[in-house]
């Protein structure tokens, strides 16, 4: 398995467990059908709702003894009605105590947007803070404090484009360790990818397959099937392998991370074995001329000019 390296030589695998949309017994299931074909890393968040049944997936798993706590890279985040200076440090500990977890692999600002204390998803103008208000400054030096304090190893954030990046970094004694965005060959995000690996900002990809399980409300009339895109069926046929395979692989040869979510055992075994596919020039030259920009998370259910988010990913 492919392994990214931060800075301080820890490391995490290239592919993991995406989570996003799976509860209860079924993600429970998945997580640990996934840490018995090999996963290590297993990425969740605070707005899942389903921390804690990971938790109990992986303290069922743990006290099997074969697999340890510190064999497993896990990855939650901070919702968007947390940014102030008091939410931080208690989201935190949220997260910590519905995974039965005494400390986070890392930890994630996961939008750069912030909503009023208890809102889940805003209805009105009223219920976001702008960035004025909550600067990304003040929830950034929470999460350097959280981080020295042991509550999580790494930190970093998700959903951000360059100039996100680049005011956070202006007042941060630390420098983010990971960016999660979405990525795949419609969606390839070059300028971002060149311009986090000169930062040494690590890159996850998260809907490397189309997420096409999402809800319906979120999707767009006639939104491509990646895996039925003729370039990558072609290159599955040349590898013996799936369309999915090679979408993952092709993360991964680009030298960022990927968490594929799936709940079903035989595709959960088969994107993990996507890591020894070994895509060749060819391949990742006839992938490269696929980018469109195409998003299927747009952000636009955030957007709010009257509190300046006037577009999630604008880079003005």
């Amino acid at each position: 398995m492919k392994t990214l390296k931060f800075t301080n030589k820890d490391t995490v695998h290239a592919i993991g467990l995406g989570t996003w949309k799976a509860k209860g017994a079924e993600v429970k299931k998945a997580v640990k059908d996934a840490l018995y074909a090999g996963y290590r890393h297993i990425d969740t968040a605070a707005v899942y709702g389903n921390e804690k049944d990971i938790g109990e997936a992986l303290q069922e798993v743990f006290a099997e003894g074969n697999i340890l706590r510190e064999d497993v890279f896990i990855t939650s985040k901070l919702w968007n009605d947390s940014h102030q200076k008091a939410y931080v440090i208690p989201a935190i500990e949220s997260s910590l105590k519905n995974l039965q977890l005494d400390y986070l692999d890392l930890y994630l600002i996961h939008w750069p947007v912030a909503f009023k204390p208890g809102i889940g998803f805003p209805e009105k103008p009223a219920d976001y803070y702008s960035l004025n208000e909550v600067p990304l400054s003040e929830t950034w030096a929470e999460f350097e404090k959280a981080k020295k304090d042991g509550l999580m190893k790494h930190i970093g954030v998700s959903n951000f484009n360059i100039s996100n990046l680049k005011k956070l970094i202006e007042s941060a004694t630390q420098i983010p360790e990971m960016n999660q965005v979405e990525l795949h060959p419609y969606l390839q995000q070059d300028e971002l990818l060149e311009y986090c690996t000169s930062q040494n900002i690590l890159v996850t990809g998260y809907s490397p397959l189309g997420s096409g399980d999402r809800s319906e409300q979120m999707k767009a009339d006639d939104e491509p099937n990646l895996m039925e895109i003729p370039e990558i069926v072609s290159i599955a046929k040349k590898h013996l392998a799936s369309a999915a395979q090679i979408l993952i692989a092709w993360q991964t040869e680009r030298g960022t991370a990927v968490i594929p979510k799936s709940t079903t055992k035989e595709n959960i075994i088969n994107n993990f074995k996507a890591s020894s596919i070994q895509l060749d020039e060819e391949d990742m030259k006839a992938i490269k001329k696929l980018n469109k920009n195409y998003r299927f998370i747009t952000g636009k259910f955030f957007e709010c000019p009257e509190k300046g988010y006037d577009s999630i990913y604008d880079e003005s």
